[in-house]
C-alpha cells in the first residue's frame, strides 16, 4: 500500500487545502507570467549575496519588478511568507522546511552558505573542553552548582539545531535540555549578552563572532563545519507562481551566482556591501575581518547542501520541530541553477 504524508495530501489538494492549515495568500497560485515579485530578507551576514545583488543592481536587471523588504527576525518572515505577502525569501533552511512541512510551496533554488557558526565560550570553560572534552558540561555544573548557559536564536532556527546536533550527537552527553540552559537571544544581542555575564557561551554566526573573539575573555570553542560538516545555513527560496515562472526563477538564480562569484572575487567590497545594508554597529572594518572566517563560507549550488539538509530534516523532526523529515524532492528545485550552470 502506497503511503503519502500529509505533507503531499496539502500539495495535492493545492490552496483550498493550505488555507485550511492556516497558511492562506498567495501560495501555490499564479500562472507562469509575472509582471512583479516581493524579495524579502533578514540583515544577517550569511545573507551576503542578497547585500551584493541589491547594492550592485542585480535585482534592477530582472525582468521583473522587485521591492525588497527587509524583516528583522526569521519567524516574521516565515510568516509573511506563508501568508503569500512575499515571493521570494533570503532565510534559513530549516524554516523552508518548517513551510514545506506545514503544506506551503516553499522550494529552495540555491544555497547561500555553510558551516556559519561557531561555538564562542568563556576561555574558563575552553580550558576545560581543551582538558575533558564532553566531560565539560557535567564537570561545569559539579564546580559551578548550575547548568552551562547557553545563548542561540529561537528554537527550530538553524543555530539552535546545530546547537543541539552538537550537544546530544556530536557529544552525545544527553538530552539537550538535561545539559544546558539555553537562553532565546537575537545573534546582535549575543555579544552584549555574553559580556555582561548573562551566558556562558554562546552559538553565533559572523560578524558577531569576530567581535567576541576579540575579548581577551572569550575564545571559540568549537566550529560547527567540524560539528556538522557542510551543514546548510540560509538558501533562497520561491512559493510556486515563482517556481512556475521559469524565466523569472533562473534569472534569480543567475543573479545569485554572479553575487557569489562576486563575494570570492570582490570580498571587501562584498563586506562594505554588507555593513551598509546590515548597520546595527557592523562597520566595513569588521565586515570584512569576517570574512577571514571560516564560518564565511558562500556558496550558490544546491545540491552541495542537499545530504546535509536531509540529515538535518531527520533530526529536526526527532526533536519535534516538524511532524516528519522532509525529502529532498519536497525541498528543492535544481533545475532553475543546472539550467543557468549549462
Amino acid at each position: 500500500m502506497v503511503q503519502i504524508s500529509r505533507r503531499r495530501l496539502l500539495q495535492k489538494a493545492g490552496a483550498t487545502a493550505i488555507a485550511a492549515t492556516g497558511i492562506a495568500g498567495c501560495l501555490g497560485q499564479g500562472g507562469a507570467s509575472l509582471d512583479s515579485v516581493t524579495v524579502a530578507y533578514v540583515p544577517i551576514y550569511p545573507n551576503m549575496q542578497h547585500f551584493v545583488m541589491q547594492e550592485e543592481g542585480y535585482y534592477d536587471e530582472l525582468s521583473v519588478d522587485v521591492t525588497v523588504e527587509r524583516f528583522s527576525n526569521g519567524p516574521s518572515l516565515v510568516k509573511a511568507f506563508a501568508s503569500g505577502d512575499i515571493d521570494v525569501a533570503i532565510g534559513g533552511v530549516t524554516p523552508a522546511m518548517v513551510l514545506v512541512d506545514r503544506g506551503a510551496n516553499a522550494t529552495v533554488l540555491t544555497a547561500n552558505g555553510r558551516n556559519a557558526f561557531k561555538v564562542m565560550a568563556t576561555t574558563d570553560i575552553a580550558d576545560l573542553y581543551g582538558q575533558v572534552g564532553s566531560d565539560t558540561f557535567e564537570q561545569f555544573e559539579a564546580e559551578s552548582g548550575r547548568k552551562m548557559r547557553f545563548g542561540a536564536p529561537p528554537d527550530g532556527s538553524v543555530p539552535d539545531v546545530v546547537l543541539r546536533y552538537w550537544i546530544e550527537r556530536d557529544l552525545g552527553v544527553g538530552d539537550f535540555d538535561t545539559v544546558v540552559t539555553k537562553s532565546k537571544i537575537n545573534p546582535a544581542r549575543s555579544v552584549q549578552t555574553i559580556q555582561a555575564g548573562d551566558i556562558d557561551a554562546t552559538m553565533i554566526m559572523e560578524p558577531f563572532a569576530t567581535i567576541i573573539g576579540r575579548d581577551e575573555r572569550f575564545t571559540e570553542l568549537e566550529w560547527s563545519g567540524s560539528i556538522f560538516p557542510g551543514h546548510p545555513m540560509t538558501g533562497l527560496f520561491v512559493n510556486q507562481r515563482v517556481l512556475e515562472a521559469t524565466e523569472v526563477a533562473q534569472s534569480l538564480v543567475d543573479a545569485h551566482i554572479r553575487a557569489t562569484q562576486f563575494v570570492n572575487a570582490k570580498p571587501n567590497t562584498a563586506a562594505a556591501h554588507a555593513a551598509s545594508v546590515i548597520g546595527s554597529g557592523v562597520s566595513v572594518e569588521l565586515a570584512e575581518a569576517a570574512m577571514q572566517s571560516r564560518a564565511a563560507d558562500f556558496i550558490s549550488d544546491p545540491r552541495q547542501i542537499v545530504d546535509q539538509t536531509e540529515t538535518m530534516s531527520e533530526y529536526v523532526a526527532e526533536v519535534g520541530n516538524i511532524d516528519e523529515a522532509v525529502e529532498s524532492d519536497e525541498l528543492f528545485a535544481f533545475e532553475p541553477y543546472e539550467s543557468v550552470r549549462e
